[in-house]
């Protein structure tokens, strides 16, 4: 028989809550999503440059709107691409 301390289990004992998901315009009171900031627009790509839905990034529809618009007029601009490789953030 293994000792207590051997015994390995499949799944872990402490199971880790996720964060609760929440709207980074609201809690910060953001009211204008500016699309000439392509540094922060990024935050909303994935590595090919597709916009991250409202379900991962936790954004409310109202500013998931304004995002998506103000990436497509970056992109419009060239100051985003419409699609890459690997997408540095």
């Amino acid at each position: 028989m293994a000792a207590p301390s051997e015994i390995r289990y499949l799944t872990p004992l402490s199971v880790d809550k996720t964060k609760k998901k929440y709207c980074r315009f609201k809690k910060l009171g953001i009211k204008y999503v500016d699309y000439k900031d392509a540094d922060f627009l990024k935050k909303f790509l994935n590595e090919q440059g597709k916009i991250l839905p409202r379900r991962i990034t936790g954004t409310s529809l109202k500013f998931q709107r304004r995002v998506a618009q103000a990436v497509k007029r970056a992109r419009h601009l060239a100051l985003l691409p419409y699609v890459t490789d690997n997408m540095t953030k």
